[in-house]
């Protein structure tokens, strides 16, 4: 993987975590549940403070793997949450509270 190639995912990677988290407090509104116990736990806090925890979290865990230049995981956590974000907007539209585009 060139240096073009690492930059090009981390940046995937961080765009992809925004979108987790906007896609989530959406999903959120419309009346859908956390399936990551990990994330329900940190919800005690309060839903907005929960998910950005695990955003803060991703992002460290993120940050180590670019500085320990594990850049393979980079690419599979991007593909994970790329898939992620696919799933929360198909629950948003599946939403019988959306408004349709």
């Amino acid at each position: 993987m060139g240096v073009g190639d690492t930059m090009i995912v981390t940046q995937a990677f961080i765009y992809l975590q925004l979108l987790d988290l906007i896609t989530t407090l959406i999903g959120f509104r419309l009346g859908a549940s956390e399936a990551s116990p990990f994330i329900r736990m940190l919800m005690h806090a309060g839903p907005v403070a929960g998910v950005a925890a695990s955003k803060v979290l991703a992002l460290g865990l993120g940050a180590i793997c670019i500085y320990r230049k594990k850049y393979h995981l980079i690419r599979w956590a991007t593909y994970w949450y790329g898939g992620l974000v696919v799933w929360m907007l198909i629950v948003i539209l599946a939403a019988p509270g959306h408004v349709g585009l």
